[in-house]
């Protein structure tokens, strides 16, 4: 749709699973994205609670640009290919339901997407912040931190909770979000490794920055290093599922092995030598480097780090 003369209709979507208070605070800012864009846009919730939890409280934000569904199917793919196939619009834009959009938000995304012609995708940066002091080793492990290249950098692998896609050419790359990695993460890494394969593209956009918000009971040592295994695990499975013979396989299997052992091994030493110079920042590094290590390794070999497991 990058040919079209005026803009291109958008749907943001956002997802949400019994967090009321984080969507009733985004909701009114998603509209206020929509209304003050120069073209079509709604705003469509997908509930990925089969109770739908959050029908009153987006029920009591009346703008008709608003829409509502409920994704009884447990997990983030399928909520995020129930948001695709709820679409109707040119573009799609992920967005978390914990994130608050930068003034130009959407704005700056879509300008970003017209600027590449053909692409599938933009990705816009992602800043993520404490609402109390948090733990220093937390931030001396840099684990909240993410790259930020230049805009109008190509990307290989991409996240969901800041993306525009192209709907057209979702649909001619035949893409969608892989369930299998519903419950256990990584169904965007396994979404951006098909994609690639498939011929399309992503593009960064500094400009376009939402603010995250880091909840209490993520801000901890225990929740950061799982998320670090988790990331290693998915990044070994993904690699793996793309391939489509045997001994490719193995070999794949075989070289995520080594780089997760010499990352565990790094991790050792960095952890050591911050433990005796007292640098607080390379002993947090040091563990975060055995954590993804060890999920390389496992991930390698089959094993599923389940990150999204719900409570019967």
């Amino acid at each position: 749709m990058n040919r079209m003369l005026g803009n291109p209709s958008v749907t943001i979507a956002v997802l949400t699973f019994k967090r009321p208070r984080d969507i009733d605070e985004a909701l009114p800012l998603l509209v206020d994205q929509v209304a003050r864009y120069d073209g079509a846009g709604t705003v469509l919730v997908i509930d990925n609670d089969a109770n739908a939890s959050a029908a009153d409280v987006v029920g009591s934000h009346t703008d008709p640009r608003i829409k509502y569904v409920v994704e009884s199917t447990p997990g983030i793919a399928a909520a995020r290919n129930r948001a695709l196939s709820e679409t109707t619009t040119d573009l799609i834009i992920f967005i978390d339901d914990d994130e608050r959009p930068s003034h130009d938000w959407l704005a700056l995304m879509v300008g970003e997407y017209r600027k590449h012609p053909g692409t599938l995708g933009v990705f816009g940066l992602v800043d993520s912040t404490f609402g109390d002091d948090p733990d220093p080793w937390l931030v001396a492990g840099k684990f909240f931190e993410r790259r930020k290249p230049p805009t109008g950098t190509s990307l290989d692998v991409v996240a969901t909770n800041n993306l525009l896609l192209d709907m057209a050419r979702l649909r001619e790359l035949d893409l969608k979000f892989d369930n299998a990695y519903g419950i256990s993460g990584g169904s965007d890494t396994m979404f951006s490794r098909q994609a690639r394969q498939r011929g399309g593209t992503f593009f960064f956009c500094a400009e376009a920055l939402v603010h995250d918000v880091v909840p209490e009971d993520r801000a901890t040592r225990q929740w950061v290093l799982q998320r670090a295994h988790r990331s290693g695990n998915s990044w070994s499975r993904t690699q793996i599922d793309v391939i489509d013979s045997a001994p490719k396989r193995l070999a794949a299997r075989l070289k995520l092995t080594a780089s997760g052992l010499a990352r565990v091994g790094f991790g050792i030493v960095r952890g050591t030598f911050g433990f005796v110079t007292r640098n607080l920042s390379q002993r947090a590094q040091g563990a975060r480097n055995i954590y993804r290590g060890a999920g390389l390794i496992s991930g390698a070999w089959g094993h599923t780090h389940v990150e999204y497991a719900r409570k019967q």
